[in-house]
């Protein structure tokens, strides 16, 4: 049989990983997939640009227009990221008829429900492993492996921008923004980090989770995103004192009345699994009504491990080129018509626990007023703490954690104890889950 042209638009970090593997493991990947698989064209911005990885072969242009409407090209290979040009060649590319694959978390999180309904039109296949959790095959296990279970829960660690900086803080003892700057040497974040420590990137990962889990449509707006940059030094010191781990957290549950979806930093106890992953490293861990829980754990992001989740997709649609459209696996697990009305909760409707961390003055019935606007909200105290007196100021820290309550009663009481005269600032809230 022919050959199966593959059109790359971008040739980045990614896309060199992409063609490196499709080169190195071509006698491998030609036998999974019934058919040998040759990048035929490559749109870049810089054709003068040298290249990590050998191209020889290759067509390479600047438009990728060009690309998407060349009729030799059977499957078109989205990596350079962000919304308006992404989204514009998918959506030709399939009114071209061609197949797509995508790393794109951004465009799928976004755009995903009308690319799907566009594709399904067209009896095209648009494949997105790679946009979530890099060369960790979490869209094929949701689709597939665990296709027999009713999801109950997700929660991940989908970012590793944000779970280097968590480790090192931890680990070395040193300040957030000096992880920070440490890490964009290294590569580790972009020189502007925003979508990463704002919790953006991890919120569109757990918006696809959350979908094929679920079987509901793509909703990114509904998502709770909170980043780390409210995560001190303190707070880590005080967490492992308690016996827990900070970690920046996507959690996807279903409940009764609907679909808790949020991104925030939690107290994890310090023996989960999960608890433990350091580094750039991600995690994620699906628990479910047959198998139970399950983790998948791996590198996010880099060039091979993200190509390998590319190639593996490109694999699958080779796979797929001859079989009847409405016998694939569909794009978020569930058929079309079968996508279920859930409502997303608001975070305030949540049930969560807290750790709380405030500066007081260190005088008689301080604490007594704080534990009683607990107590008039319902709210259950695990354990206080008392530390770090300051002899100049009068100050001590407070830490208390909470037993389980609507997330809107944690607000209202912060609220509360904010406006005592003798809370200095703000109080500082990280959630904690038992990942049990």
């Amino acid at each position: 049989m022919e050959a199966v042209n593959i059109g790359l638009i971008g040739l980045g970090t990614v896309g060199s990983g992409t063609v490196e593997i499709l080169r190195r493991n071509s006698q491998e990947i030609s036998g999974r997939a019934g058919r040998d698989i040759r990048v035929s064209r490559v749109a870049v911005r810089d054709k003068a640009k040298p290249r990590p990885v050998d191209t020889s072969g290759i067509d390479i242009g600047d438009d990728p227009q060009a690309v998407v409407d060349d009729p030799a090209v059977d499957i078109v290979v989205e990596l350079v990221g962000g919304e308006t040009l992404a989204r514009d060649m998918v959506l030709r590319a399939i009114d071209n008829g061609k197949h797509v694959v995508t790393a794109n978390k951004a465009l799928i999180a976004l755009h995903g429900n009308e690319i799907f309904e566009r594709a399904q039109a067209k009896g095209v296949m648009v494949a997105f492993e790679a946009a979530v959790a890099g060369g960790i095959p979490i869209i094929k296990s949701l689709r597939e492996g665990l296709s027999a279970n009713r999801i109950d829960w997700a929660a991940g660690i989908i970012n590793g921008t944000c779970n280097y900086i968590l480790t090192r803080m931890e680990k070395d003892g040193l300040d957030f923004d000096t992880v920070l700057r440490d890490a964009q040497a290294l590569g580790y974040a972009e020189a502007d980090p925003t979508f990463d420590i704002g919790g953006i990137d991890a919120a569109h990962k757990l918006t696809i989770i959350a979908s094929i889990g679920f079987g509901i449509p793509l909703q990114f707006e509904r998502v709770y995103v909170e980043g780390i940059t409210g995560v001190t030094i303190e707070d880590i010191r005080y967490a492992g004192e308690l016996g827990f781990r900070i970690k920046h957290l996507g959690i996807a549950r279903r409940q009764e009345d609907g679909i808790e979806l949020r991104v925030h930093p939690a107290l994890i106890p310090r023996d989960r699994l999960i608890a433990n992953v350091n580094g750039v490293m991600n995690a994620i861990l699906v628990r479910a009504d047959a198998v139970g829980p399950t983790l998948y754990y791996g590198a996010g992001a880099g060039a091979e491990p993200t190509g390998s989740a590319v190639v593996a997709d490109i694999v699958d649609v080779v796979r797929a080129l001859t079989s009847d459209p409405t016998n694939r696996v569909p794009h978020l697990a569930f058929q079309p018509g079968a996508l279920a009305a859930l409502p997303i909760l608001p975070m305030g409707d949540v049930l969560t626990a807290g750790y709380l961390r405030m500066r007081v003055q260190n005088r008689p019935g301080v604490l007594a007023a704080i534990t009683r606007i607990f107590a008039d909200r319902d709210i259950s105290i695990d354990t206080v703490l008392q530390k770090g007196h300051d002899e100049v100021n009068g100050e001590v820290t407070i830490i208390i954690l909470t037993q389980e309550t609507q997330d809107r009663n944690l607000g209202g009481a912060i609220a509360e104890v904010e406006a005592l005269s003798a809370v200095d600032g703000r109080v500082n809230l990280i959630r904690l889950e038992n990942l049990a």
